[in-house]
């Protein structure tokens, strides 16, 4: 064994204790992040590495995942005829999909490797690019084979759960909060930049009609590049491991059903506007829709997600300082007041109160995504009997069973992206209006809030004399 001292690492006056082995295919042995000369000397470094090319590949999968939300906006133009029903499940269903591949994502890191699932993870999203391109450039596509088009962008959701659990294995406790951040944010802003990207690619240059193809072909070279980044540069952990004790483990935690619940409100709201945001524009006010920028069409809903990504590593390093549960209950307060703002400004038919009002929402929901995820590690390790667990290091047992946890979340929270949706629609076209399906998501906010307040910050409870 050699210690691996690389990555342009800088030394520290203390050697390292811990000695790390390298193997064929990228195989890293013995890693130990909670070692700080170790951190310091080489670790961070090879962390980081292997955080940026996991966050580019994540991007991707969003980037892959929101595609058919962008799309169905223009299908009436390319000469599509869907009902509303149909549109909104073409929106909800790549989040179904995808929150239910979360689930298997959690535990591919543990079978194949961090590199090596990220390569076939990335190279899967080949599939459903190519799909939408074939499929959209024919109107008389049946809706049936448009749904599995759809359904098949869930690839691009599933990404996360393996993302997340791979980069918590890199980063000592201390650091989770600002790194999970990171690697979501940096996911996250796939959403924002195809939400800009697309439709100025489809009508560049295209006059009065779109070349809808192109939102799928654009990404190939991308996620090709992604295929080859993980392989030159990304490791595989052996001790990053989520055995099956670990999983039942975390599935008979409690706990973990009530942090899936908090995950649903915070990151299901923020894909699930995502996703439907571009429709709730296009219905509300049809000429901000697409503003014309000499030949080509630019949507401001991508604001939402840029602003919503960007805030979520804050929230992370915010938990970090204070607490996730502390940020979290902030959080679900100010998503309650910005989905109150919208139902306020709907019918004074202001597309700037409108959109101030959601970004509010979305910056709300993107810090909650940062500091209820930063609350996984903490409670399980408080729940281990970790002292003081939102700064000490747990046991390996402790470790895995919190990767499990942080995938199985991450699936159940994903299904808010296809319950958003699927309330609004049910709400539009029941109502006819969207308002109702707002008020419902106001009252889930403030039961979330007051479960995150009892739970963990009552100082009567075990969570509560802890900073979780």
């Amino acid at each position: 064994m050699s210690s691996l001292r690389t990555d342009n690492a800088t030394d520290t006056a203390a050697p390292p204790s811990t000695v790390l082995e390298r193997r064929p295919g990228r195989w890293i042995d013995g890693w130990n992040p909670e070692d700080t000369a170790f951190w310091q000397a080489s670790g961070k470094a090879i962390a980081s590495r292997n955080l940026g090319w996991s966050i580019f590949a994540e991007f991707l999968g969003f980037v892959v995942w929101q595609l058919w939300s962008i799309v169905v906006v223009f299908l009436p133009q390319a000469g599509f005829t869907l009902s509303t029903g149909e549109i909104f499940w073409l929106i909800s269903l790549p989040s179904l999909v995808g929150a239910t591949l979360r689930f298997p994502y959690t535990f591919m890191v543990p079978r194949f490797g961090g590199r090596n699932w990220t390569m076939i993870s990335a190279g899967l999203l080949l599939i459903p690019a190519i799909t939408l391109a074939v499929c959209v450039g024919n109107p008389e596509t049946p809706f049936w084979v448009l749904l599995v088009a759809a359904g098949l962008a869930g690839f691009g959701g599933g990404n996360f759960a393996s993302s997340m659990s791979n980069i918590t294995f890199f980063y000592p406790q201390r650091e989770k909060g600002w790194a999970l951040g990171l690697n979501a944010a940096g996911g996250n802003l796939g959403a924002s930049v195809a939400q800009f990207v697309v439709p100025i690619a489809i009508t560049i240059g295209a006059a009065s009609a779109v070349s809808l193809p192109l939102a799928g072909w654009i990404w190939i070279p991308f996620i090709l590049f992604a295929i080859f980044g993980a392989w030159r540069y990304m490791d595989n952990l052996s001790s990053a491991k989520v055995d099956f004790s670990g999983s039942i483990a975390a599935v008979r935690e409690p706990h973990l059903w009530l942090l899936a619940f908090l995950y649903i409100g915070t990151f299901g709201s923020f894909i699930g506007f995502a996703g439907v945001f571009p429709k709730l524009i296009a219905d509300q006010f049809p000429a901000f829709s697409a503003l014309q920028v000499g030949t080509a069409s630019v949507s401001l809903a991508f604001l939402g997600a840029l602003v919503g990504s960007l805030a979520r590593p804050y929230g992370g390093r915010l938990a970090d300082r204070f607490g996730g549960a502390v940020v979290t209950v902030v959080s679900f307060a100010t998503m309650a007041l910005g989905t109150l703002l919208v139902i306020v400004t709907l019918p004074l038919g202001s597309f700037w109160l409108f959109l101030a009002s959601f970004l509010l929402l979305f910056v709300a929901s993107g810090i909650g995504n940062g500091s209820t995820y930063r609350m996984i590690p903490t409670v399980f390790a408080a729940r281990a009997g970790t002292p003081d667990a939102h700064i000490t290091g747990s046991s390996v047992t402790v470790q895995r069973t919190t990767a499990a946890a942080l995938g199985l979340i991450s699936a159940i929270g994903a299904y808010g992206g296809f319950l958003i949706p699927q309330a609004l629609g049910l709400s539009k076209s029941s109502t006819g209006s969207y308002t109702t399906g707002f008020a419902w998501f106001i009252a889930g906010y403030a039961i979330m809030l007051a479960l995150t307040v009892v739970f963990y910050l009552r100082r009567s409870t075990a969570a509560g004399r802890q900073r979780i």
